[in-house]
């Protein structure tokens, strides 16, 4: 196990205790939990994710903090889009669906404005940082 994987289980798990709210670097900020399925792997597994939260709907962004690459649940996302989301204290299915060209430029400015680090994100990167919305089954 790696100090990622420990943050992650301590966030899980705060976020299930408090009805959907955690500590540290989550302090203060919405939070979903993302079940996905490994796309090489086949196991489950469960990414805590910042998410862009409007009119009902809900978006992730595969920033992995400025990174060249994308983040391995992304890449699940993509290969087994059909998961389960946890928001607050609900649970229920939903399908992953990646936005492209105007659509995801709009989300993404729209998270830049509430969480300014994703701005900052997407300057350390050539690459464009994936938007994916959550879509209720």
């Amino acid at each position: 196990m790696t100090a990622f994987d420990d943050m992650n289980r301590t966030v899980i798990r705060e976020f299930r205790e408090s009805g959907g709210h955690a500590g540290g670097p989550f302090e203060g900020k919405p939070l979903v939990l993302v079940h996905h399925i490994g796309a090489k792997s086949g196991k489950e597994r469960i990414a805590p994710l910042v998410p862009y939260l409007e009119d009902g709907r809900i978006f992730v962004f595969a920033s992995k903090g400025g990174a060249d690459t994308n983040p391995d649940w992304y890449h699940n996302l993509v290969a087994h889009p059909d998961i389960t989301v946890e928001l607050g204290t609900e649970a229920f299915p939903a399908t992953a669906r990646v936005l492209t060209g105007a659509e995801r430029d709009e989300i993404y400015a729209k998270q830049v404005q509430v969480e300014p680090q994703f701005g900052e994100y997407q300057r350390k990167t050539s690459r464009v940082i994936p938007v994916v919305e959550l879509v209720r089954a």
